[in-house]
Parts: structure tokens; sequence; C-alpha cells
């Protein structure tokens, strides 16, 4: 496949998600097996851009602290390099509900904050439900990107510190929320005023943390 996808001039994407508790151990080791599999995807696949995305074994995202820690460290560790890097986004929780936004908004910070230059998401509901991803969710992870860019790293670990904390007791009892169609206008394909409330809220916690989003 990559022999023909190089001699058609395609942009090779090579994903990779390692996992956090499983063969490669915690946070320090797996985020070794992060970057050396990272290199291994431009060095070995001829790769154009390399898509990460840490998973946590025992909640199934990559919102939780120790996968943020992970992509971070290996992101950081490659910065100083023209590699095209990429995060995928997997939250718990589902559409139209708070804590999906927050979750999103925190790897959004911590992606940009590391130095990613491509963020693909947001698959709420873990990516495993139909019809659980809309476009408000790639929308907060923008504006939080965004808001990022230029902050002190000392000042986005706060940020984050609190933001993660205000969600992670909440993975057993998460909102499944709602599906597109439930929450969007079909038709215009617009969001409910009800999500647009709640994605107000949202950015109003985010703002309280500090992250300044216009």
């Amino acid at each position: 496949m990559l022999a023909g996808w190089i001699a058609q001039g395609n942009t090779i994407m090579i994903e990779q998600m390692p996992i956090f508790g499983g063969y490669s151990g915690g946070v320090e080791e797996t985020t070794i097996c992060d970057i050396a599999t990272t290199l291994a995807s431009f060095t070995i696949y001829n790769a154009n851009y390399h898509l990460d995305g840490p998973i946590h074994i025992r909640w199934g995202i990559t919102t939780a602290r120790e996968t943020l820690q992970i992509a971070a460290h290996a992101a950081a560790a490659l910065d100083h390099t023209d590699l095209l890097l990429a995060n995928q986004y997997y939250p718990v929780a589902g559409p139209c509900t708070e804590m999906c936004l927050l979750e999103t908004a925190a790897q959004a910070i911590s992606d940009t904050a590391s130095g990613r230059e491509l963020l693909s998401g947001s698959a709420a509901a873990k990516g495993v439900v139909q019809d659980k991803t809309t476009g408000m969710e790639a929308r907060i992870m923008g504006e939080a990107a965004a808001a990022t860019c230029g902050m002190k790293i000392s000042d986005v670990n706060e940020i984050l510190e609190k933001l993660v904390s205000s969600y992670e007791g909440n993975y057993k009892t998460a909102p499944a929320g709602k599906k597109f169609q439930d929450c969007y206008d079909v038709k215009t394909v617009k969001p409910t005023d009800e999500y647009l409330k709640v994605y107000d809220g949202a950015v109003a916690k985010l703002r309280d943390l500090g992250l300044n989003i216009n």
C-alpha cells in the first residue's frame, strides 16, 4: 500500500494510539513508546504527518490526565523538528453536554501548548456511538487552541490542573449527551438553542479558569 501511495503522490497519514496502562506501562514508558512510534511513522512508513492519540486503558479516552501528559510530552520532545504532528480526540461524554466540551478544550489546550500542528476531532462518546459527533465539539477545540497560543506553559499547566480536576471524577457517570439529530436542526445544520446555551456555559467556565476565549 505504501509503495502505491508514494507512486501516486498521495498524502500519507500514519495513525498510532499508544495505550496507557497496557503493554507499555505508565506515563513515562508510554511516552517513550509514543515518541518512538511517531518517529517510525516518518522513517519507516514515509508519513507526511503523524496522527497520535494516547488512550487510557480503563476509560478508552484521550482526555484523561495521564493521556494528556503522554501526548504533551511526546509532542514537546519533537517540537524542535519540522515533522507535522496531529492528535485525535475521544472524550467520554456525549454531545450537548458541558463535560464533553470541557474535555475537548482540555486536550486542545494541551496539544497547542506542546506544539502540535494539527488537531483531529472531536469524536464524542469515545467515538463509538453512532451520530454522536457534531460541529460544536470541533468549535470549542478550535477556540480553545486559539486562546492558548502564546500563553506561558506555567499558566497553561495551572488552567489544565483545575480543568481536568473538574471532570475526571465523573468518568463512570459521564453524561451520554444527545445524537446529532437531537441537538442540531438537520435541515439548516445549526445547533439548537439548548446546545448553544450549554456551549456558552462551558466557555464561561474556561474563562473563569483563565483561558481568554474571545
